[in-house]
C-alpha cells in the first residue's frame, strides 16, 4: 500500500533494524573478555584475552617477561609453569619441549594456551628481560637509544 507520504514504514524500520543488528555483531565480536595473568618472577601483572595466548597478551601491549621464539610452539622457548588459574590449549604442545609428566606439574608453553581466569605463572626457562613498565610507544621514543 502506498502513501504521500513516503515508502511504508514497515520498510524503513527494517532496514534500520538491520542495520542496527550488523553493528551490534561486529560490536560483539569487538569485545573480548581480559583476565589478569601474573608473573611470579618479576611481580608484574598484564591483562590477557581469553581467547588469545599468554604470549600474544604480553606481546600485545608491548611487554617483556616470557621469552619469545617461534611463537607457534615448535621452539619451546616459551615454556612456563601455570601456578594459579585455569587454561585452554589452543593447539598441541610438542612432547618435545613439554613431557606429559612436566604438563601435570602445570607446564605448558604461553603460546599454546589462553588464560579461562587469572592466572599466576612462573616462566620455565631463565628469565632474560624483565618487564618493562612502558608500552611499545615508550621504546620507540628514543631512537638512539635502539641499535639495529
Amino acid at each position: 500500500m502506498s502513501s504521500d507520504f513516503g515508502p511504508e514504514p514497515y520498510t524503513n524500520r527494517a532496514a534500520h533494524f538491520s542495520s542496527a543488528c550488523e553493528g551490534a555483531e561486529t560490536m560483539l565480536f569487538e569485545t573480548n573478555t581480559k583476565v589478569n595473568v601474573h608473573v611470579m618472577q618479576t611481580g608484574e601483572s598484564y591483562p590477557c584475552a581469553t581467547n588469545e595466548s599468554l604470549l600474544q597478551g604480553m606481546l600485545r601491549l608491548g611487554r617483556k617477561g616470557i621469552p619469545v621464539g617461534c611463537v607457534n610452539g615448535g621452539c619451546g622457548v616459551c615454556k612456563v609453569r601455570i601456578l594459579d588459574g585455569e587454561i585452554k590449549a589452543l593447539g598441541p604442545i610438542s612432547r618435545a619441549h613439554v613431557t606429559a609428566q612436566e604438563e601435570a606439574l602445570g607446564y605448558t608453553l604461553a603460546c599454546r594456551v589462553a588464560p579461562q581466569t587469572p592466572v599466576d605463572l612462573e616462566v620455565a626457562g631463565k628469565l632474560n628481560k624483565p618487564f618493562s613498565k612502558g608500552r611499545a610507544e615508550s621504546a620507540t621514543a628514543s631512537p638512539s637509544i635502539q641499535q639495529q
